[in-house]
């Protein structure tokens, strides 16, 4: 049993080493694996077929943490930036990696995720000269995790930091009424600036979104004077182009009156007959002008018809 015990830390540092290798092999890093093959070959085969089982056992122990210091877990949504004595080897994938131990490689963990960057209120004045105070939120993820180690040192914090002078000049740059009416055009305008500056540090802004645009309280009194002079405007327009169409209206109709003499009567009577509806109003009839010369003929021939009598 005892003999079984000293032999046991050979086997465990074989099957890693073979796990080791395979891992190596499969990712193409051939130095990884020529340095744990020269393990295998060297110390494990002298140690446990040269020297006493004590000293193999001891130094397979040695070689079983070694090579479980090689090993790497890269998650799904980060990428592994792995430098070998300080230079940039490339980028490990998700899932189970090798590199080499005690510090000869050295990984950096890059998060590939959609970050949120709040861009604190920005005090800016527009090209009217309007004080305004607006913030916004920058959306971006990292497209080269090489480039986001290597060529800045936080990339957070230097996209906030650009997110923040680039308001300031690009919204300095424009009226009210633009910052107001025409907002996703300077979303689409703060996008692509942002996305141009960071390119190089393996940055991509996928979207700005300006959250509010506050006013001083004189000019918020000023826009609601304005508005409110503006709905006049509209409603004394409408009132006269309603005008406007009803005069056409009467126009039309006195036209058709005067060639229809007729129609005048008409209209007397149908007036009557809205008056009539209301049982508390006196109605006065109006004579038509047609009767007047029969009525002045009747009045002279009652006249006429006196003078004789009178005589007699």
């Amino acid at each position: 049993m005892f003999g079984v015990a000293l032999y046991t830390p050979g086997v465990v540092a074989g099957i890693i080493w073979t796990v080791t290798m395979a891992l190596a092999l499969s990712k193409k890093d051939k130095p990884v694996a020529a340095v744990h093959g020269g393990y295998r070959k060297g110390v494990i085969a002298f140690a446990l077929y040269t020297l006493s089982p004590l000293i193999g056992m001891f130094v397979s122990a040695l070689l079983i943490a070694a090579l479980l210091t090689s090993y790497r877990i890269v998650r799904e949504y980060t990428r592994g930036v792995y430098f070998r004595f300080g230079k940039l080897r490339g980028v490990l994938d998700p899932g189970l990696v090798v590199i080499m131990p005690f510090g000869i490689d050295q990984v950096r963990i890059v998060d590939i995720r959609t970050f949120t960057i709040d861009v604190p209120k920005q005090e800016v004045i527009t090209k009217d000269n309007v004080p305004v105070v607006v913030d916004a939120v920058v959306y971006f993820h990292i497209f080269d995790p090489a480039q986001a180690v290597t060529q800045v040192a936080d990339y957070v914090k230097s996209t906030s930091l650009l997110g923040q002078t680039t308001l300031r000049s690009i919204l300095g740059k424009h009226e009210l009424d633009d910052l107001l009416s025409k907002r996703e055009e300077l979303n689409e305008v703060l996008r692509e600036i942002l996305d141009i500056a960071t390119d190089p540090w393996g940055v991509k802004v996928t979207m700005v979104e300006v959250k509010a645009v506050e006013l001083p309280d004189d000019m918020k009194r000023a826009m609601a004077r304005q508005a409110e002079a503006e709905r006049d405007r509209r409603a004394k327009i409408i009132a006269a182009e309603g005008e406007l169409q009803a005069s056409e209206k009467l126009a039309e109709a006195a036209h058709v009156m005067a060639t229809q003499p007729i129609s005048v009567q008409l209209r007397y009577l149908q007036t009557l007959t809205e008056i009539a509806m209301d049982t508390h109003s006196t109605i006065v009839f109006p004579m038509p002008l047609d009767l007047l010369p029969l009525a002045n003929a009747l009045k002279a021939n009652q006249g006429v018809q006196r003078e004789p009598s009178s005589e007699e």
